[in-house]
C-alpha cells in the first residue's frame, strides 16, 4: 500500500511538473512571436523573395519571332571547330540568331564598354574606329567608348545613337616599346577596379587601327573571351609565336598550347578583365625587372594568361582580319582562309604587322 502511495505522489509530481513548462512555454511564445517584439536580424530566416513578391506577378507575354526550328542533326557549320574541347563555343558567322542574341541581352539591362588607346599620332585613327563602330559595333544596345588619349583636344566629335556616350580619360604619353604594352594593360586595370565595374558589365579591348566591318554584337560577349589570331589559323602550335624563354613569365615550354590569340581584341566582364590585365601587368613588370622582353610583349602574356584561364568565349579570326594577310600567306592557306571566312567583321586597315614570318 505505502508503495502504491509513493507511486502515486511521483506520478503527480511529474504531471505538475509537465503542467508548469508548458505554461512557461505558453507565456515565452505569446511573448516571442507578439508582432512588434520579434526582429529578424538577417533577411534569410524570412520568407523567399519569390513568396514576398507574389502578390506582384505579372503575366510575362511570350516573346514572339518566327525562325527556323534548331535540329541537333544538321550542324550550323561543318567545316569548321565550333565548340573548343573545355566546351566553349568559338564564334563563327552563321552559328548563331542575332536576333534571338539581341532579344535576351536585353533583359539584362546591361551596358557595353568598348576601350581604345589612341595616343601620339594613334589619334589620327579615331574617326574611322569611332564612325565604323557606331555602324556595326553592338548596335541598337548601350555602349560607353572609353577612349585614353594623351591628345584629348584631338578627339574627333562623332555623331553618336541614343545610348551611347563617349568617355575620354587623358592619360601621359607613353613610352614605346614594353614599357607602353606594360603601362596600357596597368591602365586597363587600375581603371576596371576603379571606375568601369560601376558604369558597365563588359569590356571589349581593341585596337585603334582597326576598323569594323560588319556587325559585331552580343554574340561576343562572355565572362572571358578572346580572338584567334588569322596568322595561325590552321598551323600547329610549333610554328606560334609564343614565348618559349623560360626566364620569361609569358614563356610557354613545347608542346603546350591551346590556340594562338591575337592582343587586339579581347574583353569580357569587368571583373574577368581586371584580372587578365592586372596578371599581365605584373608579369610584364617583373620581366622588366630581369630585362626581359617577351617576343610579342603584351600578346605574349595574353596567351599564357589564356592558357591557364581557359577563355568561355573563342571568336573566329572573321573578327581580327587582316586582308593583307592573303597576299603573304601561300595559295593553299590563301584558299582555305577565303573559304572558311563567311563575313570579315573586325579588319586591321592601318599598315601594321599581324601576320607571322
Amino acid at each position: 500500500m505505502a508503495g502504491a502511495l509513493r507511486r502515486l505522489a511521483g506520478t503527480q509530481s511529474c504531471s505538475q511538473y509537465l503542467l508548469l513548462i508548458a505554461v512557461a512555454l505558453a507565456i515565452f511564445g505569446s511573448c516571442y512571436l507578439k508582432p512588434g517584439i520579434q526582429k529578424l536580424r538577417s533577411t534569410l530566416s524570412g520568407p523567399s523573395t519569390v513568396v514576398r513578391k507574389m502578390h506582384s506577378l505579372q503575366i510575362i507575354k511570350l516573346w514572339q519571332l518566327v525562325y527556323p526550328q534548331p535540329d541537333v542533326l544538321t550542324p550550323s557549320r561543318g567545316d569548321v571547330l565550333v565548340v573548343t574541347p573545355w566546351l566553349a563555343p568559338i564564334i563563327w558567322e552563321g552559328t548563331f540568331n542575332t536576333k534571338i542574341l539581341d532579344h535576351q541581352f536585353r533583359l539584362q539591362n546591361a551596358t557595353i564598354g568598348l576601350t581604345v588607346f589612341a595616343l601620339g599620332s594613334d589619334v589620327s585613327c579615331l574617326r574611322v574606329f569611332l564612325e565604323t563602330a557606331e555602324m556595326f559595333f553592338m548596335a541598337n544596345h548601350r555602349v560607353n567608348y572609353y577612349i585614353f588619349t594623351d591628345r584629348p583636344d584631338s578627339v574627333p566629335d562623332v555623331s553618336l545613337q541614343p545610348g551611347r556616350r563617349t568617355v575620354v580619360l587623358e592619360v601621359p604619353g607613353l613610352a614605346g616599346g614594353q614599357n607602353a604594352s606594360t603601362q596600357r594593360m596597368q591602365l586597363l586595370s587600375a581603371f576596371s577596379r576603379e571606375r568601369f565595374q560601376r558604369e558597365v558589365r563588359y569590356l571589349v579591348c581593341a585596337d585603334v587601327s582597326s576598323k569594323f566591318s560588319n556587325h559585331v554584337g552580343v554574340e561576343i560577349l562572355s565572362s572571358l573571351f578572346a580572338a584567334l589570331h588569322p596568322g595561325y589559323l590552321g598551323r600547329s602550335r610549333k610554328s606560334f609565336q609564343y614565348e618559349r624563354r623560360p626566364q620569361s613569365q609569358a614563356h610557354i615550354p613545347k608542346g603546350q598550347g591551346d590556340f594562338y590569340y591575337t592582343g587586339s581584341f579581347f574583353g569580357g566582364s569587368v571583373l574577368e578583365v581586371y584580372r587578365l590585365t592586372r596578371a599581365c601587368h605584373e608579369a610584364m613588370a617583373l620581366d622588366r625587372a630581369n630585362h626581359v622582353e617577351a617576343v610579342r610583349r603584351a600578346e605574349s602574356h595574353l596567351n599564357k594568361y589564356l592558357l591557364a584561364h581557359k577563355p568561355t568565349k573563342v571568336l573566329s579570326p572573321e573578327y581580327t582580319w587582316d586582308a593583307r594577310m592573303l597576299e603573304r600567306c601561300g595559295e593553299a592557306q590563301a584558299q582555305v582562309l577565303s573559304k572558311i571566312t563567311k563575313q570579315i567583321k573586325f579588319t586591321t586597315w592601318r599598315e601594321k604587322d599581324q601576320t607571322p614570318e
